[in-house]
């Protein structure tokens, strides 16, 4: 196989005939918040709400998930927000699965003019990108697949690492993923919310962050369909807006991981077990060292934060 750059092989590997997102599912290959515990639908959900009501509670109230996976997630909250009836619309390349609930759209591109949530739970870290590295003269240039040095980077390349990340081994330049947020929620009217594994400017990674996952295990990404290829976010350039873990953002939506009084054990032994459940899935996804060091960007669309995201 010809070396290509990072960017162009990863579009084809992942999302071109044959890809590794066409053909796998997202929930066999790795473990995420939404296939963690249902407490991570209901902390959106409990959002949705509170976004519902800043918006005068809009007859009609949309909730998009862009990189949708399987549907899993809008699936959730269809069940959550029952009273609510939201229009749900997965954004997706891969086609649509059996047994999804008629009442989510299906679709290949973000819709225009929606109004309510918008929600990307680790789909830009799958945007492709470029990975560059600087040559024994200072040159910043591309790295092929191969691990050769390709043509110099160019001058988005250049520019974004000027302000994004200046300090680097190897990196990746993450314009492209700024872009496609930014298309992706410039017709949306309420809060954008992308939710990532990533990093801001006071601890960018001096080597780059670009990997591989399959069946659950790291491994080296290779451009032949066969693996995952991803790349930690640069989450503060994506734009303004509130930047916080998601072990806080969890905490402040209402998912402790508080384990019940022991006394519960003998007086409503179900009832305990059940709680005690509901405590480890909500401990693994506010884990500072796995899923809570996720990032939450939070960014209102024509909507006063302060009266969607309330402590």
């Amino acid at each position: 196989m010809t070396a290509e750059t990072w960017r162009q092989a990863t579009e084809r590997a992942l999302y071109g005939p044959g890809g590794f997102f066409i053909r796998n599912a997202p929930a066999s290959q790795f473990r995420t918040s939404v296939h963690a515990s249902p407490l991570f639908a209901g902390a959106l959900a409990r959002l949705a709400r509170q976004v519902h009501d800043a918006l005068g509670r809009p007859q009609r109230m949309d909730i998009v998930d862009v990189g949708a996976g399987r549907g899993e997630l809008l699936t959730a909250l269809g069940r959550e927000l029952a009273d609510i009836a939201p229009a749900l619309t997965a954004v997706e390349l891969a086609p649509r699965p059996g047994g999804l609930p008629e009442d989510i759209a299906w679709r290949r591109d973000v819709p225009e003019a929606t109004t309510g949530l918008l929600i990307a739970t680790e789909w830009l870290d799958n945007v492709p990108v470029d990975v560059v590295r600087r040559d024994e003269d200072g040159l910043i240039r591309l790295v092929r697949t191969d691990g050769t040095l390709g043509e110099p980077a160019g001058a988005e390349d250049l520019a974004w690492l000027a302000e994004w990340w200046p300090d680097f081994a190897e990196a990746e330049p993450g314009w492209p993923r700024d872009r496609a947020w930014r298309r992706a929620t410039e017709g949306h009217t309420g809060l954008a919310l992308a939710v990532d594994y990533g990093h801001t400017l006071a601890d960018r990674p001096v080597g780059g962050s670009l990997t591989g996952y399959r069946e659950g295990l790291q491994v080296d990404p290779r451009p032949d369909g066969s693996t995952d290829i991803t790349a930690h976010v640069a989450m503060d350039s994506l734009g303004p807006g509130l930047l916080l873990t998601q072990r806080d953002a969890l905490l402040k939506l209402g998912v402790t991981g508080q384990r019940p009084p022991l006394s519960e054990a003998s007086t409503d032994p179900r009832g305990y077990l059940a709680k005690l459940a509901a405590a480890g899935q909500a401990a693994e996804l506010c884990d500072p060292a796995g899923l809570g060091r996720h990032w939450w960007l939070l960014q209102s669309r024509g909507l006063d934060m302060g009266r969607c995201w309330r402590d």
